[in-house]
């Protein structure tokens, strides 16, 4: 297989880069050349794919066997590569969100339920879920059933720049008393990018197209499992305070962005962890234990260093707002 990656150097695309290599496949990223190293064994072509020219020039007249895209901005970009690819690709795969379905998500939503307008010509990318529906839709129009389209839900992982998992590691490591969320048994619904990515490349060499919710089971893990795997990892004697949801909202802690990965069992957050995705397993989907992606990431931030969201403010607590927390729930 000959595989295009619009993208590459971190998240999804870096594991969908070294996925499709360790299986022998021919692969060529496209990317700025800005946010770090194309992985070796790659092909690298360089150009700023907001502008289509510049794609259409650093594509020049070659073809693939698929591409996979990663985009995340406005979907006026994921159309004109579309657009572009069309007649030079076989299979279209773009990694979308279950944030375009309308919110609140409701528990158990599936691939029909109802999602947010999305226009495929927006250059606007204000709107998550909107733009990640317009990018789905330019898909589609240019691709019809030779397109997949992957609606992730949370991915951790290795090369993850959000920063979500990175913080609770370093959180842990600091040791102390950690504030733990809720209950230990609250069920999570995650996918490691790298199950994505070889998920991703298996649907295009087997030529499979459709829409699919593509995260875990809910109830893959618990916030109990990977707290303690963190812990773990890192060689920390830190003690874990269980705090009650009431308390942590009384204390005007956001969850998901302060308290990253974990959200209240019930409200509008409560549909992140309980999607429905038996379509995406029907066809292969498989997600590795918590633990092998807690350790992988910990290993991945001790060689590469952290993403920049752990020190911009952009993800988890501050301490002193930790420690007053954790002082009034003893």
């Amino acid at each position: 297989m000959d595989v295009l990656v619009l993208g590459g150097t971190h998240h999804v695309g870096r594991a969908v880069v070294e996925a499709g290599l360790a299986r022998g496949w021919s692969v060529t990223t496209v990317t700025r050349g800005l946010s770090g190293p194309s992985t070796a064994g790659a092909g690298a072509l360089h150009a700023d794919r907001s502008d289509s020219a510049a794609l259409s020039a650093a594509l020049g007249g070659r073809s693939w066997d698929a591409v996979i895209d990663t985009w995340s901005g406005p979907p006026r970009v994921v159309q004109s590569a579309a657009t572009l690819l069309v007649g030079r690709v076989g299979h279209y795969g773009y990694v979308s969100s279950r944030s375009v379905y309308r919110w609140p998500i409701p528990p158990g939503v599936d691939e029909h339920g109802p999602v947010v307008k999305g226009d495929p010509n927006s250059p606007d990318d204000g709107n998550y879920g909107a733009a990640k529906r317009g990018g789905e839709l330019a898909v589609l129009e240019a691709f019809a059933e030779q397109a997949l389209i992957a609606r992730a839900g949370l991915i951790l992982g290795p090369y993850e720049q959000v920063g979500r998992l990175p913080w609770w590691l370093r959180r842990m490591q600091r040791g102390g008393r950690v504030l733990a969320p809720g209950q230990p048994d609250r069920p999570l619904q995650f996918i490691d990018g790298r199950d994505l990515a070889h998920w991703m490349l298996s649907a295009a060499e087997n030529g499979i197209g459709g829409i699919f919710n593509t995260v875990s089971k809910p109830g893959h893990t618990t916030m109990g499992e990977l707290l303690d795997a963190c812990r773990a990892v890192t060689g920390s004697s830190a003690d874990l305070v269980w705090t009650p949801p009431e308390r942590i909202a009384e204390a005007g802690i956001a969850p998901w962005t302060e308290l990253p990965i974990w959200v209240p069992p019930d409200g509008d957050l409560a549909g992140l962890h309980a999607g429905e995705v038996s379509a995406a397993f029907k066809h292969g989907l498989d997600c590795r234990p918590v633990a092998h992606t807690v350790a992988d990431t910990w290993a991945w931030l001790e060689t590469e260093g952290d993403p920049p969201s752990l020190s911009d403010g952009s993800v988890g607590l501050d301490p002193v707002r930790e420690a007053e927390v954790v002082a009034g729930t003893c």
